[in-house]
């Protein structure tokens, strides 16, 4: 099988566009999602329908379940923006209202395939904890994390691509030369993010599995495009826009 895991489209759907377009000339066999689909971005109702569309599955991610109840622990435009997306969904004139809310109602927190676990937050709370490079000198906390993986974890929600493995190191994509390849160690894989990089690189990011090797893309995207779409709602913070070019 070779996959393509994509995490953190953030409504974004330029970048969207532009990671399908890639991973179609990859000659993948499916697409895994890690979850929010939504939030942040100006096209939450499209990025929607699109992973639908594509993905064999997809996961919950927190933003995806603070537009299905009541944000908590987001910064002001955070959940500003949540709030927008909500309403955005909610609009019973836009054909498949319904059928997005199912969808996202009916979203899990956490995929298992053989010696592989699928999460947006981290292998011991699927939907919320942060993995950061700096946890790596948390000997207690990478202990646990991965004390409850099989054998390899993907996830996202940092939006920071790179390998985390079980004696303690992290390795960047361009540490890594863009492969990694597995072997007996544990390792945590973040796939990064495709509508809102924050590793100083504006590019989307994803990766492509074909045993033993992992293999992460960076793909342009028309940037401006979205930020205008951004800087055009009111209820988006034009921070929120205009991050996306230095990738942060």
């Amino acid at each position: 099988m070779k996959l393509a895991i994509i995490s953190d489209i953030h409504g974004n759907l330029e970048a969207l566009e532009a990671v399908l377009a890639d991973i179609d000339a990859q000659g993948v066999d499916g697409i895994y999602c890690l979850g929010d689909t939504v939030g942040y971005g100006p096209n939450p109702i499209e990025c929607i329908d699109k992973i639908r569309e594509r993905a064999a599955f997809c996961l919950l991610g927190n933003h995806d379940q603070a537009s299905l109840f009541d944000p908590e622990g987001f910064n002001n435009s955070a959940e500003r923006a949540i709030f927008w997306t909500r309403d955005q969904l909610e609009d019973s004139k836009v054909p498949g209202a319904n059928e997005r809310w199912e969808f996202l109602n009916g979203l899990s927190r956490i995929h298992r395939e053989d010696d592989m676990l699928y999460v947006h937050g981290s292998p011991r709370n699927p939907l919320n904890e942060y993995v950061f490079q700096d946890d790596i000198y948390n000997e207690r906390k990478m202990e646990r994390l991965f004390s409850v993986i099989p054998h390899i974890s993907f996830q996202g929600h940092t939006h920071v691509p790179g390998v985390f493995t079980d004696d303690r190191e992290f390795y960047t994509p361009d540490d890594l030369n863009m492969r990694y390849s597995v072997t007996e160690k544990k390792a945590m894989v973040n796939v990064g993010s495709v509508g809102q990089p924050r590793d100083r690189d504006n590019r989307s990011c994803y990766v492509i599995v074909e045993r033993p090797t992992i293999t992460y893309r960076r793909v342009s995207y028309p940037l401006e495009k979205t930020i205008e779409k951004i800087l055009a709602v009111p209820e988006l913070d034009n921070y929120l826009g205009l991050r996306l070019r230095e990738g942060k």
